[in-house]
């Protein structure tokens, strides 16, 4: 019975780490759209930027270096 109960147990700790990892990677892949759908936003917005002739040159130095 030592032996049953032992698995068991062992079984028992591994459902729960399965839980676990589940939940983190659900979590993980709620961040993942999040993040996305952000820099989907940030590449329409500077899109538009540039289409407007409002961007600065990238490489240009700031005028107090």
């Amino acid at each position: 019975m030592d032996r049953i109960d032992s698995l068991e147990e062992r079984v028992a700790h591994l459902m729960r780490a399965v839980e676990d990892l589940s939940d983190v990677v659900a979590a993980q892949g709620r961040e993942i759209d999040r993040l996305t759908r952000l820099v989907g936003m940030l590449a329409e917005r500077e899109a538009e930027r540039e289409a407007a002739g409002d961007s600065a040159p990238a490489n240009v130095r700031p005028p107090h270096w």
